[in-house]
């Protein structure tokens, strides 16, 4: 390979894991705006199988990837923040961070603190990115305070176990879903209030019982069909439901009506990237994630490693809900 080229998977139509191929780029010099960096450890994430399967269609043929961590190669003009031998880490857009280098704009990488580790920082940019602006931002109209009940599904995955602990130190009584007993128990771990393993019990009349009947101010929901209704179930009057995934598939249409009927709810669909809207907004939400990393108040749980090369596995793996935590990838 000459000195810029990389290996790199990618897609030339979408489909199943058996579409991702491992092929070697060359990786030019970058432009404005741009950099150049060498990976140390890529993130996995379920956004990366919905443009996989084309659920979230893109130009092909693709590099998957949104995530990632290493050390910056080259710095085009008109970056400010970044230098040639800086640590980083970005979850950042367009896809293509399944590869050994790569260029992409600046201004979603920020640079890694040396306190946190090359495998944390590439499983917790767009998965604490993520918990950042849910927890955050995204509140119900009556607002969050210490004390107050949220519902999070997918609690033992990376983005749910980020959100766990983030809750506990915000004060929340976070009640955690998952489907079996050990990743319930996992959240509980990391700081849920409370679990249920949806596969044995209605989460929705569980959450009543745990809340007196009133219900929770927040769902933040990342599964999609299979938790709509119990989630919509689950809110308090005036309560918010945040979809930000469809990990079990898209939610159907549904009547504005049905929002009355549920309480005066509110619902919401959110994606990170809308919240990254600036390179200022995006420093300060990594400032703030970096810090609640940097206090110990929230671990970066990576359980899963795999080469480059056994991406079909680890993608076979994380549609199977057989992971825990946060995945990399190691080129």
């Amino acid at each position: 390979m000459t000195p810029h080229s990389s290996r790199a998977v990618r897609i030339e139509q979408t489909g199943g894991p058996e579409q991702m191929q491992l092929v070697t780029l060359e990786v030019g010099a970058p432009g404005p705006g741009e950099v150049r960096i060498r990976h140390h450890a890529i993130g996995l994430n379920f956004i990366d199988v919905y443009q996989r399967s084309g659920l979230y269609p893109l130009p092909l043929p693709l590099t998957l990837g949104m995530e990632g961590a290493g050390v910056i190669e080259a710095v085009g003009a008109d970056v400010t923040h970044l230098q040639v031998g800086d640590r980083a880490a970005y979850a950042s857009q367009p896809p293509g961070s399944y590869c050994e280098r790569r260029l992409l704009p600046a201004t979603h990488v920020c640079r890694l603190p040396d306190s946190i580790a090359f495998e944390e920082g590439a499983a917790m940019m767009l998965k604490g990115l993520t918990a950042q602006y849910l927890l955050r931002h995204c509140k119900p109209v009556e607002g969050l305070e210490a004390g107050d009940f949220v519902l999070f599904h997918a609690a033992a995955g990376g983005v749910g176990l980020i959100a766990c602990q983030w809750a506990r130190a915000l004060g929340l009584q976070l009640i955690a879903t998952a489907g079996t007993d050990e990743k319930c128990a996992l959240a509980l771990a990391n700081g849920a209030a409370h679990a249920i393993n949806y596969r044995r019990e209605n989460f929705a009349q569980r959450v009543r019982e745990l809340t007196s009947g009133r219900g929770v101010k927040v769902v933040y929901d990342a599964v999609g069909q299979d938790t709509w209704e119990g989630s919509l179930d689950s809110l308090a009057t005036f309560g918010l439901l945040v979809s930000f995934g469809n990990a079990s598939g898209p939610v159907p249409p549904f009547a504005p009506a049905l929002l009355a009927a549920k309480g005066s709810v509110y619902v919401t669909r959110q994606t990170l990237f809308t919240h990254l809207s600036s390179r200022a907004r995006t420093q300060a939400m990594a400032d703030e994630l970096f810090a609640v990393v940097g206090s110990g108040a929230v671990k970066i749980h990576v359980e899963q490693r795999y080469p480059l090369a056994q991406v079909q596995q680890a993608h076979r793996a994380l549609e199977a809900r057989q992971t825990v935590g946060s995945t990399v990838l190691l080129p």
